[in-house]
């Protein structure tokens, strides 16, 4: 069938063009996708894979239809899709840690022509397209009423914030919090805090239109950050003052600017655990001197997402009015307006951007 995505030459080029799309297979399913949300992540890659590929990792819609041996969904079911698709036989799915399975699931590049040229989906899956076919391990069905592009949003960057905090840090009832950045990630971030009974929730950005966002999410204390400010060394003097000259109990990276990677070790108190949620790639050099007196450091995959576990949950606390999602959208692009919704995530405009297909 043919199919519209925006597609990715790899070297930081996009287009906006149809390509031919294979039936799904044993094992695999066919989504009209709907909502794609528009990530740091899809800009990163679109300037380092030196490949052609279709372009988006967080995406929702309706099965069109099911390979053999698909039990899971059916034509017709409303779905979100998950990137971090977990096999579920490997060693690490069988010890609960789905989100770094060792054997995942793929759909073979075969089934994805364009122009005559063999391609691949982005993750595995490819959402900036008008359908997809993917692994059945990579849906999830969505059984609560919500808008898809709310729902699209919950394939990475809330699950990558949200499930940081309750999976990976199990920040405990009435704890300090410090939250580095206060883009889609960092409010997911602050709602996993209030989630988990947090008792200060101190949001630090350099965009005081975000901190205002941070505290309309629940942040209960906000520190306007310098730009010039080399690892947030002088936001951290404020975040101890904040905690009784100590410290935060805890405090989490969502900034994806590299530089910042050791700033959470500056903001938590001795003992406390500092957590590199953005995913930061590149080689950077640490102060050593950060890490003594007993700091911990992680650096959670996707929020330790266990797909058939965490979505469910997630929907459920949307479905109460314990999740906020459609806050989060701040605007909805059509496919062929994907550059200015680059735009604007650069600029900050907007906590998070969502293509919608029709």
């Amino acid at each position: 069938m043919r199919a519209k995505a925006a597609i990715s030459d790899g070297r930081g080029n996009f287009v906006i063009d149809e390509f031919e799309l294979g039936e799904p297979q044993e094992n695999e399913v066919l989504v009209r996708i709907i909502a794609s949300g528009v990530c740091h992540t899809d800009f990163d890659h679109m300037n380092c894979w030196n490949r052609t590929y279709i372009m988006g990792h967080e995406g929702a819609g309706v099965v069109e239809q099911v390979g053999l041996g698909v039990l899971n969904v059916k034509q017709g079911d409303r779905v979100l899709l998950n990137w971090a698709i977990p096999c579920g036989k490997c060693f690490q799915c069988r010890r609960g840690a789905e989100s770094i399975c060792e054997d995942r699931p793929t759909v073979p590049d075969e089934r994805f022509d364009y122009k005559r040229e063999i391609i691949n989906a982005d993750f595995n899956l490819g959402t900036m397209s008008t359908h997809a076919v993917v692994p059945r391990q990579a849906i999830v069905k969505i059984d609560v009423a919500i808008p898809f592009a709310s729902a699209a949003i919950l394939g990475c960057g809330v699950m990558t914030g949200f499930g940081s905090v309750v999976n990976a840090a199990k920040v405990e009832k009435g704890s300090s919090v410090a939250v580095l950045g206060t883009g889609g990630v960092g409010l997911s971030v602050i709602q996993g805090a209030i989630h988990a009974g947090a008792g200060k929730i101190i949001a630090v950005d350099v965009n005081p239109d975000r901190l205002e966002l941070a505290r309309r999410f629940g942040a209960t204390h906000a520190v306007l950050a310098d730009r010039e400010d080399k690892g947030l060394l002088n936001a951290a003097k404020q975040v101890k003052k904040m905690n009784e000259g100590r410290g935060a109990d805890y405090a989490f990276e969502c900034t994806a600017v590299p530089e910042l990677g050791s700033a959470p070790l500056a903001m938590v108190r001795n003992g406390g655990t500092a957590v590199g949620v953005s995913g930061i790639e590149q080689t950077i050099s640490f102060d050593m001197e950060l890490f003594e007196w007993d700091k911990l450091y992680i650096n959670p995959l996707y929020g330790q997402c266990r797909p058939e576990v965490d979505f469910p949950a997630l929907l459920a606390l949307y479905e109460q009015g314990r999740l906020k999602l459609d806050e989060m959208v701040t605007r909805t692009y059509a496919l062929n307006d994907l550059d200015l919704a680059f735009e604007d995530m650069h600029r900050g405009v907007s906590a998070k951007g969502v293509l919608v297909m029709e």
